[in-house]
């Protein structure tokens, strides 16, 4: 296995974060491998997804008494930027799985025996699960739609019907965490469904420019009966308290940008036309742009790793740090496509051809863009407080 990369280094602070980091290196090598088939068909891959169980990585956010590794934000973000080194795809689709993981322990959204007996499936089989809340017609739940799929009560159980869109990892999934319109409480609430329950189908749609590999097609639900303990969470009432789990969405996405980086200095020190005497690290305009690219990754590590010791250590001023997450995930993902961009520009003309990994991390790190919270909302949200000040 290769060495940890020297841009890792200072991040990783004790020999604990070392072990955990090379359970990520290890997913990151065996998602590398599989990109080229898991990005032409748009799947999520079975040895990916092997290796990663294997690695016992989706119990590592449950806590140490329900058989976890009880990682902090700071290292979850740490693991899944090495990952999204190997592949932005597969690291976005678990960390997902690790982020909800986190957030149902940290804010007990479930009572506890439910909570309890999924984490018992997670430590003991590495069972998967993921959020389905995005729909067709509502698009993402960020923006407050109500869920057109609807849960009718029937004497002791729930008829659930709709479709989901953004399902990543769909046909992958142990369990779905699935939003719907519950009629009789006339409320949002969230059902568990295991994937094998009958009227549970995935619709292979999921036909996007970048990151293919989540395989996010569509989940539909068919008539699904579900016994009433299955509805295992009811949406809050007020403002959401803000969610330092997100932060794995800007981790993946300079992940990216940390790949690109390192094989575009990679290209520039092999590739020398015969215009030149050296290669194209020696010019001029090639070090000003990999100069760029440094310091925008030295400035989104910067910040982004500074916020989550911020949340890690001072856990009594997390509900005031909704505005701080926002501003992370609009900083790093911004300056990843930035980074990219400029690996792009050094690679000219071969950034383009399917030979060169270059255009795939150029179409996987745009869509951290149309990832919540969304350019705009953030932006709003700080010139709000800005004026409010």
């Amino acid at each position: 296995m290769k060495a940890v990369k020297d841009i890792f280094n200072q991040w990783i602070k004790n020999d604990r974060q070392h072990r955990l980091f090379e359970k990520a290196a290890k997913i990151a090598e065996t998602a590398k491998a599989q990109v080229k088939v898991t990005d032409r068909d748009a799947d999520f891959s079975p040895e990916t997804l092997r290796v990663i169980k294997g690695e016992k990585y989706p119990s590592l956010s449950l806590p140490l008494n329900y058989g976890g590794e009880d990682i902090s934000l700071y290292e979850l973000l740490l693991l899944q930027e090495k990952i999204a080194e190997g592949d932005g795809a597969a690291a976005l689709s678990i960390g997902w799985h690790l982020g909800i993981v986190m957030e149902l322990n940290e804010e007990q959204l479930w009572k506890k025996s439910q909570f309890e007996k999924l984490a018992k499936e997670i430590a003991g089989d590495q069972k998967v699960v993921n959020r389905a809340a995005s729909e067709p017609a509502t698009g993402s739940p960020t923006r407050g739609g109500i869920p057109e799929t609807k849960a009718v009560r029937s004497g002791d159980i729930y008829v659930v019907t709709g479709r989901k869109t953004f399902t990543s990892m769909a046909e992958q999934l142990d369990y779905y965490i699935v939003s719907a319109y519950v009629e009789d409480l006339d409320q949002v609430g969230w059902f568990l469904i295991d994937r094998h329950q009958p009227g549970i189908r995935v619709d292979k749609t999921w036909d996007t420019l970048g990151m293919r590999g989540t395989a996010s097609h569509d989940l539909v639900l068919e008539e699904v009966e579900l016994d009433v303990e299955s509805l295992v969470e009811m949406k809050g009432e007020g403002k959401p308290a803000p969610k330092g789990w997100l932060l794995h969405i800007p981790a993946c996405y300079l992940g990216i940008a940390v790949a690109a980086r390192n094989d575009a200095i990679e290209f520039a020190k092999s590739f020398q036309p015969n215009s030149l005497d050296t290669p194209i690290s020696e010019t001029a305009h090639i070090q000003d742009k990999i100069g760029e690219m440094e310091w925008k990754l030295i400035q989104a590590h910067s910040f982004m790793y500074a916020t989550a010791r911020k949340w890690d250590e001072e856990p009594e001023n997390r509900r005031y740090m909704g505005s701080e997450l926002a501003t992370v995930k609009l900083a790093v993902t911004n300056a990843a496509n930035d980074v990219v961009d400029l690996a792009m520009r050094i690679a000219g003309g071969r950034g383009l051809s399917k030979k060169y990994p270059f255009e795939k991390y150029y179409r996987d790190v745009r869509a951290g863009l149309h990832n919540p919270p969304m350019d705009d909302a953030v932006l709003r949200m700080l010139a709000g407080k800005a004026l409010e000040d």
